[in-house]
């Protein structure tokens, strides 16, 4: 496996890691009903999973091109996370959707009810 490959795998699995620790960040300020916090580190996740996602395309582009490139299990698995922690941040987004409705509808409960 050429250096290349190595470098590009290694680099969308460290940005992917880091778009999966700011996202669980979002989750765990969800919990505290802090979206503010949420929405914070889901941009920071945003631009970390974009940053791997370039690197794939980048790749994916070259071989489109006709650049050769040689089957890589550490590049799999970088794929592989890259779309798993992407999975995660949508889910995140949509939890936080959620739970801001929810939110929103105890509070106008609450000042009905007192």
């Amino acid at each position: 496996m050429d250096e290349k490959t190595v470098q590009s795998a290694m680099t969308i699995i460290l940005n992917a890691g880091d778009a999966r620790v700011a996202c669980k960040k979002a989750l765990d300020a969800i919990a505290k009903s802090d979206f503010e916090s949420a929405e914070t580190y889901m941009k920071e996740a945003h631009q970390k999973i974009t940053e791997a996602h370039k690197v794939q395309t980048d790749a994916i582009q070259e071989e489109t091109r006709g650049e050769k490139s040689e089957y890589s299990l550490l590049f799999a698995h970088a794929q592989d996370t890259l779309m798993t922690i992407y999975s995660e941040i949508n889910i995140a987004k949509q939890m936080i959707r959620i739970f801001k409705s929810y939110e929103e509808r105890l509070e106008k409960l609450e000042k009905t009810l007192g």
